[in-house]
């Protein structure tokens, strides 16, 4: 079985290609195929590989290209973890908003609209050449902003395209560890979209243990989300919130902590990442210990500005070794390709599971997978204080992906004034401006200024 691997340059391929070697290689995966536009990361990327495959009886082997069609020609499956505009991007995406007093971060907020615009045109070009070269391929969509692209995707792909993320399944293991039960033997009540969910019901032997949870003053504050929004607000909402909803709940603290820092994430990360490819190649038999000693780096500075200002605390070392992205994309990949039944908090189409969503909606529920697909559950009516969010967002997301396909700058326009965390039109036409002026892959969907 093949396995494409889209953004295969990106500094975490090298956790999906471990996280097969401890799988045995997964559901029969035999070859590998990393696809980048850049030829240098491939090949500091393959080193790290090739490191982490040492000592392994049969790994699977592992074949680099930057000819897409070559990639995607005959894959099983495809993993889709691309970043049009690279780490620059991202830094004008935080940039252009913190500039104008407002939230600037990757996927939420203008950072995630302007994120998207240049996205999705990519997005679907792919899109497309899956479904010419390999038509069978399931789509596992990495590539932020996660929903909204997944939804762009599914225009041309269908149910065979679908979005995950790791943080819903990090919030539930931490809510069962902290009750000290078996996350894997809990049934989950999560729903919303991508990074903006609750978690409002976590069965377990038959009840609702999480009210226990939100009950109990030592056992919440093992709970990062509950550090991060204090234990006073997550009663207030009777449930946890994904630790994305902090930029909603505490705007002006979040845009303080990012402002006032040094550098942005973006901008951290841009110059850690240069440092790391170039040492790579410099030096290609130390590429795994240097990969594994900037990871730790990444890891530790992840939400860093948010959990100073909230107090909440270093991330638990337990947590980190737990794993992310690449678990959730193996047991979905396993359930898909093995047949075995599983239950997951996936982005895949509404239909009817969220009542006040549009049914072509992409949201973020539990979904029952095997052999046949990937079914979302039904799920509780959200109250108006999480349905009204929900909503607003789902909106600009939409209104987004027309942006990117049509090429008009009225309606990305829109999509920037829709947003609950961008208080003026007058904002908006700044932000459009900006992003229009700082970022060519934007400029080039909508024209320039």
């Amino acid at each position: 079985m093949k396995l494409t691997i889209l953004g295969g340059g990106g500094f975490r391929v090298p956790l999906v290609y471990g996280a097969l070697l401890r799988d045995g290689g997964g559901p029969g995966v035999e070859e590998v195929v990393l696809h980048d536009l850049s030829e240098q990361r491939l090949a500091a990327v393959g080193h790290v590989l090739s490191g982490l495959a040492a000592g392994h009886a049969a790994p699977p082997r592992v074949r680099v290209t930057t000819d897409l069609n070559d990639a995607l020609r005959d894959a099983a499956f495809v993993f889709s973890a691309i970043r049009v505009g690279g780490l620059a991007g991202r830094t004008a995406d935080e940039r252009v908003a913190l500039d104008l007093g407002l939230l600037g971060q990757e996927t939420v907020g203008p950072g995630g609209v302007a994120y998207g615009l240049r996205t999705v045109p990519v997005a679907l070009r792919v899109a497309e050449r899956v479904a010419a070269v390999a038509p069978r391929a399931w789509v596992i969509n990495f590539t932020n902003p996660a929903g909204m692209i997944t939804e762009a995707m599914q225009r041309i792909l269908g149910e065979r395209v679908v979005g995950i993320c790791d943080s819903p399944v990090g919030l539930i293991r931490r809510a069962a560890h902290a009750l000290g039960v078996d996350p894997a033997r809990t049934a989950p009540d999560y729903v919303g979209l991508n990074h903006l969910g609750w978690l409002r019901g976590l069965s377990y032997q038959g009840r609702d243990v999480l009210p226990d949870l939100i009950a109990d003053d030592a056992a919440l504050k093992r709970v990062e989300e509950a550090r991060l929004f204090g234990t006073e607000w997550v009663r207030t909402l009777g449930a946890l919130p994904n630790e994305y909803l902090y930029y909603y709940y505490f705007t002006r603290e979040a845009v303080a902590a990012i402002g006032g820092a040094p550098q942005t994430r973006g901008e951290a990360l841009q110059r850690q990442q240069e440092r790391f490819y170039a040492d790579v190649l410099a030096d290609p038999g130390f590429a795994l210990e240097k990969w594994r000693r900037t990871r730790e780096e990444r890891d530790a500075s992840y939400m860093a500005e948010t959990r100073d200002t909230a107090q909440a605390g270093e991330r638990e070392r337990a947590d980190l070794d737990a794993g992310g992205y690449e678990g959730v994309a193996l047991a979905l990949m396993g359930a898909l390709g093995r047949g075995a039944t599983a239950t997951m908090i996936l982005n895949v189409r509404n239909g009817s599971a969220v009542p006040g969503l549009p049914p072509e909606a992409v949201v973020e529920v539990p979904c029952a997978v095997d052999a046949g697909g990937v079914r979302p559950l039904a799920t509780r009516p959200l109250p108006g204080l999480f349905l009204g969010l929900v909503q607003q967002v789902k909106a600009v997301e939409q209104l987004t992906i027309e942006a990117a396909v049509t090429g008009s700058a009225s309606t990305a326009l829109q999509a920037f004034a829709t947003h609950p965390l961008v208080d003026s039109v007058t904002a908006a036409r700044l932000l459009l401006d900006g992003y229009r002026s700082r970022v060519p892959e934007l400029a080039a969907t909508l024209g320039p200024r």
